[in-house]
């Protein structure tokens, strides 16, 4: 029996919801830190006299950090290892944002943003293709979704230490509380061994067998005869994703990511600033996005048992749509009630696209490729990422207080992202990553 069918055919035990959970709680922290900026911008525009560009340049450079660690780390993933990117990654991350509650004037800031999106832009990639090559077949759509709902907790607690720190404590408490517990999930990921997978494409057999054997025991399933896969693995490095096997499916990912990167970022970096703008007032505007971000968690969750019973394609279109939908119509919406209803359809809609995104990726590429695959398309993303607040602060300096304007570009973006699946992506529910892989190895051959 082949390593990949062993692993596929496991049944979901304790063993892997560790692995989802180690995981997920770097990612709870990760969106901490991501969803205390937005909270900590309203705060710093007044107090630090800046400028809507000067706002938007704060959250594009923490995306333009994202942009380098995805690219980079996901390299090097697919070079020395999934474990060894999955710690640092988070270490690096974790110390960056400590460093932003010291940060003494704008430059400074800028700089420890900067590393924060260099950590963070690496562990995300790294963190969903390891539980990608854990998770049995017919789990993989449920078990990654659900790590990526800990992101929607993870805003929710960013939302929560917003509304009761930061108006009395001041921004830079925030940003400590973000940094400390990220230390204690490092800690936790020590027992995450490497992805057998991963060890097997890299010619360490003997080592893949060992971890193998160590999933059978702890799910309590007598130890099976393995062998080699025999597999040829795919050429390594960049230029392999624009081979023919492919091509389509990084065009497909990388608009993908950068429509769904740059909606996310731009509307939720700002939100709590145009709400403020908007008349509301800092802590209802406060209390406002944590009711709005409470609607990512049925959303996440929704989209979890969607989508290995619709599939991938068919999940993510639907979720596509009504976060274009929603964002048209938010920036038409003026009283409250109307504000938190389309906010929160919003929340959910683009956050439950967002789980199956990050399950649909890495499906798309072979082992030897993952890593490279699925850091290219966040690394793309991460352009869109720098350019939404940057193109948010330039909408509001040109026409002040235009958020119909506003959110139409962000449908508009999200709509392109839509198309891009529609038209080059295929399903990849329920598939085997090993033949996913020969197959797509195979494709990739000269004609």
């Amino acid at each position: 029996m082949k390593i990949s069918e062993r692993l596929d055919e496991l049944p979901l035990h304790r063993f892997h919801w560790s692995v989802v959970g180690a995981s997920g709680m770097g990612w709870m922290f990760d969106a901490l830190d991501s969803g205390l900026v937005s909270f900590v911008l309203a705060v710093l525009a007044k107090e630090w006299v800046l400028s809507p560009a000067q706002v938007g340049r704060i959250g594009s450079i923490g995306l333009a950090g994202m942009f380098g660690g995805a690219i980079l780390v996901g390299l090097l993933a697919d070079r020395f290892g999934r474990k060894l990117l999955f710690q640092t990654t988070l270490l690096v991350f974790s110390v960056a944002t400590g460093l932003c509650g010291l940060a003494w004037n704008y430059g400074a800031l800028l700089v420890m943003r900067f590393l924060v999106g260099f950590g963070l832009g690496g562990e995300l990639p790294v963190a969903s293709t390891l539980v990608t090559e854990f998770a049995p077949k017919a789990h993989r759509g449920k078990m990654v979704v659900i790590l990526e709902s800990f992101w929607a907790f993870g805003w929710a607690l960013a939302a929560v230490v917003a509304y009761l720190f930061i108006p009395r404590y001041g921004w830079r408490m925030g940003f400590f509380l973000g940094s400390l517990p990220a230390l204690y999930v490092l800690y936790l990921r020590r027992f995450v061994p490497e992805s057998p997978r991963y060890l097997e494409s890299a010619g360490r057999f003997e080592e893949a067998c060992a971890v193998v054997r160590g999933i059978e025991s702890d799910c309590g399933q007598a130890s099976a005869p393995l062998e080699p896969s025999g597999a040829r693995a795919g050429a390594p490095g960049f230029v392999a994703l624009w081979s023919r096997g492919f091509a389509r499916r990084t065009v497909m990912l990388w608009l993908l990511w950068f429509a769904m990167v740059y909606s996310y970022y731009g509307i939720f970096i700002w939100l709590p600033s145009l709400l403020v703008a908007s008349g509301f007032g800092l802590v209802k505007s406060f209390s406002y996005v944590l009711i709005i971000t409470a609607a990512q968690v049925p959303g996440y969750f929704s989209a979890a048992w969607l989508v290995d019973r619709w599939g991938r394609k068919p999940t993510l279109l639907v979720y596509l749509a009504g976060c274009a939908v929603s964002s048209f119509v938010f920036g038409k919406s003026a009283d409250p009630a109307a504000v938190i209803l389309w906010g929160c359809l919003i929340s959910f809609c683009n956050l439950g696209a967002w789980g199956v995104v990050y399950t649909y990726t890495p499906e798309n590429y072979p082992t030897a490729l993952r890593g490279t695959g699925s850091g290219w398309a966040s690394g793309v993303g991460r352009v869109g990422g720098i350019l939404a607040p940057l193109v948010v602060g330039a909408i509001l300096g040109r026409w002040p207080g235009r958020q119909d304007l506003v959110f139409a570009q962000f449908a508009a973006v999200v709509l392109v992202g839509l198309a891009s699946v529609a038209l080059l992506g295929r399903e990849t529910k329920r598939q085997s990553l090993e033949a996913l892989e020969l197959r797509e190895a195979a494709a990739a051959e000269p004609a």
